[in-house]
């Protein structure tokens, strides 16, 4: 969700993070695949309706589990988990299907600035992934490795992201996070 302050808030649709390792994040998407349209507006406007209900002020992501045994259908009861409280990791997934800049919203909102747009101007186009690339020995269960990183080859070509703060010749190390860059792509459809 966006809100600014002066009431408006909006939706960007949804992301799904069913792929996790560890409980860390592997694979984000968006949209969400096999998501109903109809439970897709439900979602969306019980986002809205949080967000509002608090009065919150800039970017969030509230979060839901889906009661689906098989196929999510357009009447799949979800359950409210979390909003956290601050753009995440993954939101170039959405900035990437909507088109948005969410840094720059998220300073122009807390400059005071109303949101330029509403719900309506808001579109979902194509299908964008993110894949969290992570410093980590297969051989030893996918525990995150250390060490210099000797070769590093980017791509870079047309609606491909990477964002990273490494370059060849960097050392990973045991201190931090083995998540070193991210990999978001979009494209027409997933």
């Amino acid at each position: 969700v966006f809100a600014d302050s002066f009431g408006n808030v909006v939706h960007l649709f949804e992301r799904d993070c069913s792929v996790q390792r560890r409980h860390q994040k592997v694979l984000e998407e968006a949209p969400a695949p096999f998501m109903p349209e109809g439970l897709r507006q439900r979602m969306g406007e019980a986002a809205v309706n949080a967000a509002r209900a608090v009065g919150y002020v800039g970017a969030g992501t509230v979060e839901f589990m889906v009661d689906a045994t098989d196929d999510a259908t357009e009447d799949s009861p979800f359950y409210f988990m979390e909003m956290n409280t601050r753009l995440q990791v993954e939101h170039p997934v959405t900035e990437m299907v909507t088109g948005l800049d969410l840094v720059d919203l998220q300073l122009r909102v807390a400059a005071g600035q109303p949101l330029p747009f509403s719900q309506n101007d808001v579109t979902c186009t194509g299908h964008a992934l993110e894949a969290r690339i992570y410093a980590e020995n297969p051989g030893a269960g996918f525990l995150p490795g250390s060490g210099k990183i000797k070769h590093l080859r980017e791509p870079t070509l047309e609606n491909v992201r990477v964002d990273t703060g490494i370059v060849e010749g960097d050392s990973v190390t045991v201190h931090y996070d083995p998540m070193i860059s991210k990999l978001v792509v979009h494209g027409q459809n997933r």
